[in-house]
């Protein structure tokens, strides 16, 4: 698919104008050039494209949400977003509880079957949190966990 040749947005073959800018396009266009700056500004445009309930809800992906987390926390696109960086801070607080189970409970399970179904349950429990806030994120409700969600209040009001 052809590219605008003045914004850079994509086109179909066969449009006189583009449907973004209105600028006339000639057919078969390569795309533009990428903008000075290399991977910074390509992070930048992703960051500010993404709405903020999207990244609230990337930062509850299971095992991996907590990499959106920190992104989200020291971007400066989300500074003023105080609903986005609580669930960021409530996604790490769910990883350090993930972490927990598995270091604390995974050496212990060759020790007593109740250690072993202890550690299972809980990182259970938090599969199920995590898809749990996925959800509800995702269907515009803003949810607080007990505990978890006390911290990650007070994590963002300190930050304020």
């Amino acid at each position: 698919m052809p590219f605008c040749t003045q914004c850079g947005t994509q086109v179909d073959e066969q449009a006189l104008y583009c449907p973004a800018c209105g600028a006339p396009q000639r057919a078969g266009a390569p795309p533009p050039p990428p903008p000075p700056g290399g991977a910074q500004d390509r992070a930048d445009d992703f960051l500010s494209r993404m709405p903020p309930r999207r990244a609230a809800l990337l930062c509850y992906v299971p095992i991996v949400g907590w990499i959106m987390s920190i992104v989200v926390l020291a971007a400066e696109r989300f500074r003023e977003e105080r609903i986005v960086r609580f669930h960021a801070f409530q996604g790490l607080y769910l990883f350090v509880v993930w972490l927990f189970a598995d270091w604390v409970f995974g050496p212990m399970t060759g020790y007593t079957p109740a250690l072993k179904f202890a550690g299972g349950a809980m990182k259970l429990a938090v599969l199920c949190l995590w898809i749990y806030m996925m959800v509800r994120v995702n269907a515009g409700e803003d949810v607080r966990l007990p505990l978890i969600g006390d911290l990650a209040e007070r994590s963002v009001s300190e930050q304020q």
